[in-house]
């Protein structure tokens, strides 16, 4: 007998496919364009591509991804000629890319005339200075916590002309204050340096940076641990400061020293411990200074009433206080909306003004960093902020015209929403002022971006968003979709890892799962595992994730089998080391598996090569989330007779009878899908044995007495089949099983774990364990057969109170009193447990049964009438299958001679009265 565990849930106008650089296309007649002449068809009815002109080609190319625009470059020699102008290489984003010296110095024939570079990480630094780039004006790197002072001297020794430097938002923890004399030496043209994470910014490094760089007008020393502020105070050109998130600062010498900073605009305080006099003293004494920002300042939120307009001498005070949006108005008269000011700043219909753009465009990159630190930080009593003008200034932030501001933003996004991280646990009020927002039609517009950096970020939103049903339903609803199964398909890795999370998260609703597969997500995500087997788990985790979701559903099951997806989660099971792409591929071969009835996918899991051998290895992980769903996929995997005793040659007996011992104290999950996987090896008598030998029945035992339903239930399931055995019935009997299973007849809440352990009862005390318990010394044989004695007359007690209460009084007396259906009808309608329909006998179970008919005590027979009634009952799961196994083992006439017997209980005769009109009943059928 078995049961089962269940399925673990958790803008082109055109797109043309090239071939070889033609196509084969029906143009209209008229041209569309002014290039069409170009691509007029040839005899042989092809587009030749590379006539176009060479300007259109470059237009075209600068809307590729480095990645496309090389592919393209290949097409011919005028293309690859094209794909190296220096208009098109200006600016160059090497953070998805590993480039070490070899690749850097081929990339350096084409940045004669690189002006920004982005990278990520002390390797890629390493190498940069052989990409020759001496023209290079704006240098912005992250990950940075390994890059040291010799490596960032030599950087800024090879790029004299630099005016931006900017490293972070990690913390640079090998920078010292030496480093910034070099960069204070070797770039005299800086203008903007923003460095996060510095231990000691010294007197020596910011008179170096006073001294040599006249026109240095922005500096941002971000969560620095301590900054001279005399020294600071002396960097005459300075414009815009921040220190957010700067700590030990001395506010005294701040205010005494900044306050005669001459130009000061912008000065950014967040996340600091600023005192109000010291605010105070700074509005009074600067007469440039427009903007403080001063988001998360305990000391001035303790008393917010001292901050009034003319206590701020007009300047404008960004903080958790005030509306951001307001506090910025005033520099827009003409705007109607306050929430529009960024956008109509934007508005090219505007005067512009190049004050309001340097102080606005320093305003988006300052509000982006604080929001983001904040969101991450995600301290309590915020959600006012956010619901009111955080989730706005957010959005509003997303459409900048600076790339790592709209970056931050969507990162910003991603974060503020999730408020466990543990369990993903998103604030339905914060996710829905994002819809309000537009916030959906935003993020997916910026998917679509060719740059990979936003399209990460964006992605990154829209996955976690998408954990709010709602949300996700608009993101279905939008497109997303097919978006996100595009950005599946991404040679960027990271675009691609959160395209995955995209869909895993999506495919959780049970209506997304065909729109997913339709869009070609199935195969992508497929892909993907083939596309990065190494070096990649956060990819094939979600990957897996989204798969494991997606083969819940039938249909996608046998697409996921069909795309190569059974030969890919294996290859992940057997291969990869991460605790988190075990623990998804387990789960989704485990799903996969769960459809024995409707295909053919449990069989194909099995005959996989090296799957079974892999789940029973991960059986043994140390960790409970690989422990849980690896034995729920050999639960599952066990229905097929093939794969059952598969598992049991790789060692899986022995491999979940070691985890049912050890897993008294895990969780719930874990020790039903222990006791369910032992369920379905038991099975096979041979298996049940070995789990008997193996010292299985023991923690069963222990299983069985859990409080939660679905673990003794499932442990229920697993001691009936053990029981059929009398050697493991005995072992029950000694370890202690007989409470447990009268326990669980008499007091369980689920009528399947009553019945389970009423039919392991039956199994014990038919008389079949008398044998094995007499085997011994004399002594021994009389003292166990007086305990077994003892025990069978409290396991027929129990039992027959069981059957009892399954026997209406009213019903059974009008079923003894008439031969019509209706009153059997109504018997069965109370006695039938709805559950057991899903139970499959084998034959020599349903013999056993019949068997105990002829037994000599009344409660067995009661029993086994009651038994075979839930499992003939018309319409029930394996019926068919039953009915079969009881006509070919001539139990009609057992049967018809239970019900007729006078000394039998009157329970037993209408059960078995009931079971022949079963019979009857899928007779009709079958001839029908």
């Amino acid at each position: 007998m078995i049961g089962s565990v269940g399925i673990c849930e958790m803008n082109r106008r055109v797109r043309r496919k090239c071939a070889k650089g033609t196509q084969k296309l029906d143009l209209p007649n008229q041209p569309e364009t002014e290039d069409a002449d170009y691509l007029k068809l040839n005899a042989d009815g092809f587009v030749d591509w590379t006539r176009l002109p060479d300007d259109t080609v470059i237009q075209l190319f600068t809307h590729l991804n480095y990645r496309d625009r090389a592919n393209f470059s290949s097409a011919c020699k005028s293309w690859r000629s094209l794909g190296s102008s220096s208009c098109l290489w200006q600016s160059l984003d090497l953070r998805a890319h590993k480039c070490d010296w070899g690749i850097m110095a081929s990339l350096a024939s084409r940045c004669a005339n690189l002006q920004k570079l982005r990278f990520r990480g002390a390797d890629n630094a390493d190498s940069l200075i052989n990409l020759q780039a001496k023209n290079l004006k704006d240098l912005s790197g992250d990950y940075c916590r390994k890059l040291t002072d010799s490596t960032l001297a030599v950087i800024v020794a090879r790029h004299k002309l630099l005016e931006s430097l900017q490293l972070g938002p990690d913390f640079c923890e090998r920078i010292t204050s030496d480093a910034i004399v070099a960069i204070g030496f070797c770039c005299p043209m800086l203008k903007k340096l923003r460095l996060s994470g510095i231990r000691d910014v010294t007197k020596d490094a910011l008179n170096a940076l006073a001294t040599h760089c006249p026109d240095l007008s922005e500096i941002g020393f971000i969560d620095c641990l301590k900054v001279d502020e005399v020294a600071l105070g002396k960097v005459l050109s300075l414009r815009f400061l921040s220190v957010a998130g700067t700590t030990s600062l001395k506010w005294d010498l701040v205010g005494e020293n900044w306050s005669k900073l001459p130009n000061l605009i912008g000065l950014d305080v967040s996340r600091t411990d600023v005192v109000p006099n010291v605010v105070m003293r700074l509005f009074s004494s600067l007469k440039t200074l427009k903007v403080l920002c001063a988001f998360n300042c305990p000391s001035l939120e303790e008393d917010t009433t001292v901050f009034t307009k003319s206590s701020c001498h007009g300047k404008m005070m960004l903080s958790f206080f005030n509306d951001t949006f307001k506090e910025l108005s005033p520099m827009f008269p003409k705007t109607e909306k306050e929430q529009n000011i960024f956008s109509d700043w934007r508005n090219e219909s505007l005067k512009k003004d190049d004050n309001l753009d340097e102080l606005m465009t320093w305003i988006e990159w300052i509000l982006s960093h604080s929001l983001l630190r904040i969101a991450e930080s995600n301290p309590h009593g915020l959600d006012q902020f956010w619901l009111t003008q955080g989730a706005d200034l957010l959005l509003s932030l997303l459409q900048s015209s600076q790339e790592d501001v709209q970056e931050r933003a969507a990162t910003g996004l991603a974060t503020f929403v999730v408020v466990d991280d543990e369990n993903t646990n998103v604030d339905v009020g914060r996710a829905e002022a994002v819809m309000k927002g537009g916030g959906i039609q935003l993020l997916l517009n910026l998917a679509r971006s060719w740059k990979e950096g936003i399209q990460s970020e964006a992605t990154k939103a829209i996955a976690n968003l998408s954990v709010n049903p709602a949300f996700a339903k608009s993101v279905a609803g939008g497109g997303g979709i097919a978006i996100l199964a595009s950005l599946a398909r991404s040679m960027n890795r990271l675009v691609a890892e959160e395209a995955a999370g995209g869909l895993w998260n999506l495919s959780v609703g049970e209506e997304h799962k065909g729109a997913i597969a339709e869009a070609g997500g199935i195969k992508a995500l497929v892909d993907l595992i083939f596309k990065w087997p190494k070096g990649g788990d956060g990819v094939l985790e979600r990957a897996a994730g989204a798969l494991a979701n997606l083969a819940a559903d039938d249909k996608c099951s046998m697409e996921v089998a069909t795309v190569g997806g059974i030969n890919a989660l294996v290859t992940l099971a057997r291969k990869c080391k991460h605790e988190g792409v075990q623990e998804q591929a387990a789960r989704a071969l485990a799903n996969l598996a769960a459809h024995g009835d409707s295909n053919t996918n449990n069989a194909a899991v099995g005959q996989e090569a090296g799957a079974l051998e892999a789940l029973v290895l991960l059986i043994r992980s140390q960790h409970d989330g690989v422990r849980q769903e690896a034995a729920g996929a050999l639960w599952n995997l066990s229905f097929d007779d093939r794969n059952r005793e598969g598992i049991a040659l790789a060692g899986g007996v022995e491999a979940l009878v070691a985890l049912a011992q050890s897993c008294s104290n895990a969780s719930s999950s874990l020790q039903e899908r222990a006791a369910g996987a032992l369920w379905g090896l038991s099975v096979s008598e041979a298996n049940s044995i070995a789990i008997g030998r193996e010292g299985g029945v023991a923690p069963l035992i222990t299983l069985a007495r859990s409080q939660t339903e679905d673990v003794h239930e499932t442990a229920a399931g697993a001691l009936w089949n053990l029981a059929f055995n009398p050697g493991n019935a005995l072992r029950i009997v000694e370890d202690g099983g007989v409470p447990a299973l009268i326990h669980l007849c008499s007091s369980s809440m689920s009528k399947m774990a009553r019945f389970m352990a009423a039919l392991a009862l039956a199994y014990m005390f038919d008389g079949r364990m008398d044998e094995y318990a007499l085997v011994g010394s004399s002594a021994e044989s009389a003292s166990k057969s007086v305990g077994l004695e003892r025990a069978r007359k409290m396991a027929l007690k129990h039992i027959e109170t069981f059957v009892l209460t399954f026997a209406d009084p009213h019903a059974f007396s009008a079923a003894a009193l008439s031969s019509a259906p209706a009153p059997l009808a109504q018997v069965t309608e109370s006695a039938r447990i709805l559950e057991a329909g899903h139970l499959r006998c084998s034959g020599a179970e349903i013999g056993r049964f019949v068997s105990m008919l002829r037994n000599q005590s009344p409660v067995l027979k009661a029993c086994a009438a009651f038994a075979l009634l839930q499992f003939t009952v018309p319409g029930g799961r394996h019926a068919p299958h039953h009915v079969n196994l009881l006509q070919d083992s001539g139990a009609p006439r057992v049967l018809r001679a239970a019900a007729a017997a006078a000394s039998a209980p009157l329970e037993a005769k209408i059960f078995a009265r009931i079971v022949l009109r079963n019979l009857e009943h899928h007779q009709i059928e079958a001839s029908v």
